[in-house]
């Protein structure tokens, strides 16, 4: 056993699946003690935060600030307040100013600002513009010359006569310590279409697909290991009726199989341990035809034959004599289904056939959610992107590991 043990993580691809695999499971279970709470909370009231820092404004206006005058600030605040729209805008007021802008670049902001500052004039329509437009073009100035003029926001409360007074001033130079502010939150991966954390639902999302993916390989193998053990011991009516279950179930696509029962479950019913069992209930069969091809092979030993010359009970010969020869096919199997398992899963919640919703999240449903609210279109990949990224890594995990297995147990694979 140390020796099998040994030569098993003596294999590369198996040391570096493991590797992986353990790294996103520590992950699983250290990332919720430094952030606990409900994974399905909804703290945002907008969609698709981007990633990043938010700090309190209420907050923040409570704090002392420092003053630093530094010298790009102008310069950054004017470019990070000027959108795309507004930079196509004034190439357009450009244009309709009969303006050479061949040699214009519209994301350098600097020469974009000067270039306005020095054409435009509020008292000129261009030909053709619409008084909308024109009255565009004099919010879009109006807004940059405020930006430019560093005046200070004036934060206002009502007095006893009902009219506003100025409580405190905040200017342009005025900065803060995000330590001196009460309400600070970092959204590595900002939050998806109903204000939730990300980062916090995919570290959940991810121990319930592995949950299913195990529980769904549990009951594939067994039902699997258990149908190939006696039909490839038995043979004769026993292997040809087992034989003919499989062959139904290897007829009809596995997938379409699963989506009908899914379907026929209903939405309430659908929780993760009942869609676990059913992906292990249609993803059976290929795990007892392998395990019956190699149950064949071992029958007729000499090991065996003496066994069945001593009188030993059929669960014996199979579990002391036959078994223990194919126990490492049936681990290498069983890593096989749990990654099936997990495919699956989010396969089903893509077509919103996976578990409820209101329960706990999975990856499948979080590329569910993603794909229904537009999060590929509307450029919020943090939404997706990482989901993906983490099947993919725990899909690979599992058949590197399995991959490095085969070239230890299986003879014609070793170097």
């Amino acid at each position: 056993m140390k020796n099998t043990i040994r030569q098993v993580f003596h294999s590369p691809k198996f040391v570096g699946g493991f590797v992986i695999f353990v790294a996103i499971l520590l992950t699983m279970f250290i990332y919720p003690l430094f952030n606990p709470g409900n994974p399905l909370q909804q703290i945002g009231v907008g969609t698709f935060a981007k990633p990043g820092t938010y700090v309190s404004l209420y907050d923040a206006t409570k704090t002392t600030p420092e003053t630093f005058r530094l010298p790009e600030a102008d310069e950054n605040r004017l470019a990070a307040s000027l959108s795309d729209e507004d930079r196509v805008a004034m190439v357009e007021y450009f244009t309709a100013m009969g303006i050479d802008i061949s040699d214009l670049d519209t994301g350098d902001t600097d020469t974009l600002l000067q270039m306005w500052e020095d054409n435009y004039d509020p008292s000129v329509r261009p030909k053709g513009m619409t008084g909308a437009r024109v009255n565009y073009f004099k919010r879009l100035n109006n807004s940059l010359q405020d930006l430019k003029g560093g005046d200070t926001i004036i934060i206002a409360e009502e007095g006893e006569d009902g009219a506003l007074v100025e409580s405190k001033s905040i200017s342009t130079t005025d900065y803060v310590r995000t330590g001196a502010v009460a309400n600070v939150k970092t959204l590595p991966l900002g939050t998806d279409n109903f204000g939730r954390d990300v980062l916090k639902e995919l570290v959940s999302a991810t121990g319930t697909s592995i949950g299913i993916g195990l529980l769904a390989g549990i009951v594939a193998t067994l039902i699997g290991l258990t149908f190939g053990l006696l039909a490839g011991y038995l043979g004769g009516f026993v292997d040809d009726f087992i034989m003919f279950i499989t062959n139904i179930f290897t007829v009809i696509p596995g997938f379409v199989l699963l989506i009908l029962i899914s379907y026929s479950i209903g939405q309430e019913q659908r929780g993760a341990a009942v869609v676990a069992t059913v992906i292990g209930l249609t993803g059976w069969t290929w795990t007892a035809r392998s395990v019956r091809s190699q149950v064949i092979s071992l029958r007729n030993r000499d090991h065996v034959n003496l066994s069945k010359l001593s009188g030993h009970s059929l669960l014996r010969i199979i579990l002391t004599d036959i078994l223990p020869y194919i126990a490492s096919y049936v681990v290498m199997a069983f890593i096989l289904q749990v990654s099936s398992g997990i495919l699956a899963e989010a396969q089903l919640s893509l077509l919103g056939l996976g578990p409820r919703t209101t329960e706990v999240p999975t990856l499948g449903l979080m590329m569910n959610w993603a794909m229904l609210y537009s999060a590929h279109t509307n450029g919020s990949w943090w939404a997706y992107f990482p989901v993906i990224l983490v099947i993919t890594l725990i899909s690979f995990s599992l058949n590197l590991m399995n991959t490095g297995l085969d070239q230890v147990f299986n003879p014609t694979l070793r170097d």
